[in-house]
């Protein structure tokens, strides 16, 4: 499987008979799959269908989908408000031999604003489930497009993760041959603090010497820190290898990786691993900006 944007549009126009439509599908990053329509009046049953379909092909991201629909398959029904031209033809009868008009003309009473009414008329059973169906196939197009423009985006960022992996690695490699990392600078380093101590003014008892040594030891030493770095990179690359919805279980090592940085940066006595430690920071921080791009 190849890890996916969550980043996407896609749109398709559609004809049947005289009805014609455009989907439109637009996805942004998002902490979990939500989803917001906008049909038009008569397509609200196509709603739970639609979610459903896209909970199908999508696990993460903010996505907006509208449907446009222009004609209906009932066309244009006229119709007469019989009780509105009541109203008008019993307001003739009042005012006959009061005005000395002609009589209106029946295309004069039609002419009469609300006289005429139009409408929908509802469309045949068989003919509006022929139309939704085709809609539904439809969406489904405009899906696949949609899930293969994320694929894309999905592709590009796989590569810039790659590098911004093999850059953490390379700080960690360089944090690990480090000359403040050698056996032989702590152990000078320690000998330096410890001589520091026995100058003091008020002696110190070998016992607490020993533990003063012990802590100092193992504060100065970061092999631990460097061996789970190589173990979260590593996990890292076996995610993306693995593909599909890894967005969450990576934005989650990313928060290791900053806790070994950080670990790495406290234990630090030297300014030179200091700095490797800052710069490690840094290109952890860009990598989980590119995480929250993934599904």
């Amino acid at each position: 499987m190849q890890i996916a944007s969550m980043t996407g549009y896609a749109r398709r126009d559609g004809r049947h008979g005289d009805d014609a439509w455009t989907w439109e599908l637009k996805s942004v990053n998002g902490r979990a799959l939500e989803v917001r329509t906008r049909l038009p009046p008569g397509c609200d049953h196509l709603d739970l269908p639609l979610r459903n379909l896209l909970a199908q092909r999508l696990k993460r991201g903010n996505v907006s989908a509208t449907l446009t629909l222009a004609g209906r398959s009932g066309g244009q029904r006229v119709t007469i408000n019989e009780a509105l031209l009541g109203q008008v033809i019993q307001a003739m009868h009042d005012l006959e031999g009061r005005l000395d008009v002609a009589p209106p003309r029946l295309d004069g009473l039609l002419a009469i604003r609300g006289i005429l009414e139009t409408a929908e008329a509802p469309p045949d059973a068989a003919a509006a489930d022929e139309r939704d169906r085709i809609l539904m196939e439809d969406l489904g197009r405009t899906l696949d497009a949609l899930v293969a423009g994320r694929a894309e985006e999905g592709a590009r960022l796989l590569q810039v993760l790659s590098l911004r992996l093999d850059e953490i690695a390379g700080h960690v490699a360089h944090a690990q041959t480090s000359a403040a990392a050698q056996p032989a600078a702590i152990r000078d380093r320690l000998l330096a603090q410890i001589q520091a101590l026995l100058d003091g003014a008020n002696p110190v008892g070998p016992e607490r010497l020993a533990q003063e040594a012990a802590l100092l030891a193992a504060k100065a030493d970061i092999r631990e820190e460097i061996d789970r770095l190589h173990a979260h990179i590593a996990a890292a690359r076996a995610m993306l290898a693995e593909g599909g919805a890894v967005g969450r279980r990576l934005d989650f090592l990313c928060q290791e990786f900053n806790r070994e940085a950080n670990t790495l940066c406290s234990k630090s006595g030297d300014i030179g691993l200091t700095r490797i430690g800052l710069d490690l920071k840094q290109a952890i921080e860009q990598f989980r900006e590119q995480i929250q791009n993934i599904e």
